[in-house]
């Protein structure tokens, strides 16, 4: 935490000059004598129950007034906050060795499970798209804040013929807002000053043997400004008790186009392994960290703590009636 008025802080002198002023009257009221000698029992015992509590309402508004000197030098913190300006694109693999079961039941219901667990975790305002592909790509339903096109077209994906990773991110890049497929020449339009955030995730599990080549889609990306994050799935070595087709996973080319694109690649070899894997990209892509003043939430707090030391001094150190 910052503060934009640091020179304010030294008003947090104030807290134990109070504090002193208080302990030095209360030193001075006890050495008062007891007014029914009769009673000094009675009265010792009183002033050892009431000795802790006399000091809450002292010590609260204290805290009250450090919370107003620290809202006051206007604090900046750096909070996450959704990100409300994001389009994120999923594109998935659909190629017929999604079918594999090393990832249980499948590779692809495995894949549609945490799918839909990650578009229920986005903040609601944060738009999201589907794109699906094999040997071809297909948007499915484009960025928005309706959840429900991109859940049902994920529960609709079914098997294609042959990968065509460079297309699936062609595809999902020309989906974001702002964005588009290059010309037949290869160029693009200047891109406009006020280009949102854009976020692809892609998932594959083999290796492309169809379409353009996926490193030069991630370099068609990059200059579009989006972010790739790659998901590789399927175990590195088929066990021998489960049923799987097609060939290697390329984790190579998946890490190259994350790395062109500035995000990150992860393997998942397990549908609980998925899962989390698209818990953290929730977190990462979901999520803005900015910095923002925080002093009205000072204000409030302050508030809030001089209210409980005046009910702490009302209703137990000066109870009514008492």
């Amino acid at each position: 935490m910052t503060f934009l008025w640091p020179i304010l802080l030294w008003g947090l002198l104030i807290v134990p000059v109070i504090l002193g002023l208080y302990l030095w009257v209360r030193r001075r009221a006890l050495r008062q004598p007891v007014r029914y000698p009769t009673t000094p029992l009675a009265a010792t015992a009183m002033l050892q129950a009431r000795r802790a509590r006399r000091y809450v309402p002292i010590a609260l508004l204290a805290a009250a007034l450090g919370v107003v000197v620290l809202a006051a030098a206007r604090p900046v913190a750096v909070i996450p906050l959704p990100a409300d300006q994001s389009a994120i694109v999923l594109s998935i693999d659909s190629s017929g060795s999604m079918r594999s079961q090393d990832v249980l039941p499948t590779r692809l219901d495995a894949a549609k499970a945490a799918a839909k667990t990650f578009v229920r975790a986005l903040p609601s305002r944060v738009r999201v798209g589907l794109v699906m592909f094999g040997g071809y790509a297909l948007l499915i339903a484009p960025p928005g804040t309706d959840r429900a096109p991109v859940l049902e077209g994920i529960d609709g994906l079914g098997f294609v013929r042959r990968t065509a990773i460079g297309e699936g991110l062609l595809e999902a890049v020309a989906a974001l807002p702002g964005r588009v497929k290059p010309g037949f020449d290869g160029s693009l339009p200047p891109l406009p000053d006020n280009l949102p955030a854009g976020i692809v995730i892609l998932l594959s599990d083999g290796r492309s043997n169809a379409g353009i080549d996926p490193l030069q889609a991630a370099q068609i990306a990059r200059r579009q400004r989006v972010t790739v994050y790659t998901i590789g799935l399927g175990q590195p070595y088929a066990p021998d008790n489960m049923w799987t087709i097609g060939g290697p996973l390329d984790e190579e080319t998946l890490k190259e186009i994350a790395r062109l694109t500035g995000g990150t690649y992860h393997h998942a070899s397990s549908a609980e392994g998925l899962r989390d894997v698209y818990r953290t990209l929730a977190r990462v892509v979901g999520w803005e960290r900015q910095r923002e003043e925080v002093g009205a939430l000072g204000a409030v707090v302050a508030a809030a703590v001089l209210l409980a030391a005046l009910i702490w001094s009302q209703l137990v150190t000066h109870p009514l009636g008492a």
